[in-house]
């Protein structure tokens, strides 16, 4: 009987135990061994032991879960409660915040930073709104032009058979600009498509482009990026409201750190992959002479007023265009690409 007894009470205490852990389901297209996935377990790890295991993150890294628009849609039903996010699956929430990813409007990280910095509580309220919680920017980076055919003007590239992420409005837009007539094709499809010739133009981070295998089938690469592409790291409100308040605030605190330091790492990665990729045999085009890159910013300029209305308000592209004047202005020998 006392052992009967025993037993049910060692029963009550376990379960008492595990109902109080909450478990985030997490998905993410970084792949095991990334520098992405390591700080992702890192942040999980402390969230783990500054709550007591009392709020753990399980992870789906390599994209298991399905691309972000899968993604979402599972976090609607909740089979997922939270994941990484490019700037694609952001604007899929809130279209607005693809002003981030606004074609050459960045020159240096240092203006990424301050913009990030200056309208993260403005996003972070949007994207409660929408059902979501920011737990910090995740940048993938600066974003290049690879070609098989070399481009030596702007004009050039009308020739280019460029890809373009499918159902992404700003690339649109932004290739509309220029000239261009993308084809549109899902990631997957893309290292096929370069080699069967459908496509002989991408955009994308060097860590993307080196990791894809996509290098190894382009000779080009242009010297002046595209834009920044942004990425954040989001929770489903409905879980995060299930979170104690002071388990909120180790969340919202150890995300906004290891982020911040993921930013620094794809960073540095971005750029060791550009040297590896040169040392391989890719070859950089210069698009630094002042008539190209007054073309440039002619062309990022109609491309940015071609979305007003589509992604943002005007009043949103004004203010950050101007806060980014400010800043250079202030900062005129602002930190290097």
């Amino acid at each position: 009987m006392k052992t009967k007894t025993l037993l049910i009470i060692l029963l009550f205490f376990v379960q008492f135990v595990f109902a109080k852990t909450i478990t985030i389901k997490f998905a993410t297209l970084a792949p095991e061994g990334s520098a992405w996935l390591k700080v992702m377990k890192d942040f999980n790890k402390h969230v783990q032991q500054a709550t007591q295991g009392e709020v753990r993150f399980k992870i789906y890294p390599g994209g298991v879960q399905g691309d972000e628009k899968d993604v979402l849609r599972k976090i609607r039903i909740n089979q997922l409660q939270g994941a990484g996010f490019t700037g694609v699956g952001l604007g899929e929430i809130l279209p607005e915040v693809r002003i981030l990813d606004a074609p050459f409007l960045f020159q240096n990280d240092a203006e990424v930073d301050y913009v990030a910095r200056k309208f993260f509580d403005k996003f972070a309220a949007d994207f409660e709104k929408k059902g979501y919680v920011l737990l910090g920017w995740a940048e993938v980076g600066f974003v290049y032009i690879y070609t098989n055919v070399p481009v030596k003007t702007i004009d050039d590239f009308s020739g280019i058979k460029m890809w373009m992420w499918e159902g992404d409005p700003l690339a649109q837009a932004t290739f509309k600009a220029f000239g261009i007539n993308p084809i549109p094709l899902s990631i997957t499809d893309v290292l096929t498509s370069l080699q069967t010739g459908l496509i002989d133009g991408v955009y994308t981070s060097p860590l993307a482009c080196l990791a894809l295998q996509w290098f190894t089938k382009v000779k080009y690469m242009v010297s002046v990026p595209l834009a920044n592409s942004n990425g954040a790291v989001l929770v489903s409100k409905r879980i995060f409201k299930k979170l104690s308040v002071p388990q909120q605030k180790v969340v919202r605190e150890k995300g906004l750190f290891y982020f911040s330091k993921l930013t620094r790492l794809s960073r540095r990665e971005n750029k060791a992959s550009t040297q590896r990729m040169l040392s391989k045999g890719l070859k950089k085009i210069d698009f630094s002479s002042p008539e190209i890159m007054n073309k440039i910013q002619r062309i990022g300029k109609q491309a940015r007023r071609n979305l007003i209305g589509k992604l943002y308000s005007r009043e949103l592209l004004n203010e950050t265009e101007q806060a980014l004047a400010d800043f250079r202005r202030q900062n005129e020998n602002g930190a290097d690409k």
